[in-house]
């Protein structure tokens, strides 16, 4: 196996958009993240829409039944 050209694998922390913080190692030592097990539909039953730059308005806008 060729030595120098593997990334470095440190410890990481994930961070999601609700406020939810999970420790774990990876190449990068912060991750971003939108959606997370804890706030995810499937796991907590609750529908939830997530509106990347206005998708959702733009959709009902076009197909809005006049």
């Amino acid at each position: 196996m060729k030595k120098g050209i593997h990334p470095k694998y440190i410890d990481a922390t994930i961070q999601c958009a609700c406020g939810n913080i999970i420790k774990t190692k990876a190449t990068k030592e912060l991750i971003k993240v939108e959606i997370c097990a804890k706030c995810h539909p499937f796991f907590t039953g609750k529908q939830k829409f997530v509106d990347t730059a206005g998708r959702v308005d733009k959709f009902l806008r076009k197909y809005k039944k006049k």
